[in-house]
């Protein structure tokens, strides 16, 4: 089983709980994190490509990400963002468009810590078994290696900046 920069914990039936720490500032996460510009360049697994084909970022506001996998298939997520508090926190909902009607809440926080940023999601679900799916669909590798991937694009971005 591969370890992980991500910590995953359970603290309810019905929700995940994501944590991270980048060595990078709080405001250059949250960027990341709602710049289309930035998200292609991180968001999904090794070897996906992954395209912003909308993203509004204010209350009610929707976005819908699809990506690629190295074979050619497609997977779209979507949801809508319901807070955006910059910079520490964005809250919205998440499908995958594969599973149509399995919608989690997730409250994403960007804490500032000594020595960079702590990411914190929580994703809520309407029922345990809707959990347990989300964890036994590879979602724990897919987040990790997305947040890999992130902190590898942290400092050019910073370096730019």
């Amino acid at each position: 089983m591969p370890t992980y920069k991500l910590i995953v914990t359970l603290p309810s039936d019905t929700e995940i709980k994501q944590q991270r720490k980048f060595d990078a500032p709080r405001d250059l996460v949250f960027r990341a994190f709602t710049d289309p510009e930035l998200i292609p360049h991180w968001w999904g697994p090794h070897g996906f490509t992954t395209r912003v084909d909308q993203l509004d970022l204010r209350p009610s506001g929707k976005w819908r990400f699809v990506q690629h996998d190295p074979d050619g298939n497609e997977f779209a997520f979507r949801g809508e963002y319901r807070e955006i508090s910059p910079p520490e926190r964005i809250m919205g909902t998440f499908e995958f468009e594969g599973m149509p009607g399995h919608i989690a809440v997730e409250t994403t926080t960007l804490e500032e810590v000594e020595g960079g940023t702590l990411l914190t999601t929580i994703s809520g679900f309407d029922s345990q078994a809707e959990r347990d799916g989300m964890l036994q669909s590879g979602m724990e590798q897919g987040a990790a290696e997305s947040l890999d991937r992130l902190e590898s694009l942290l400092p050019g971005v910073q370096a730019a900046s």
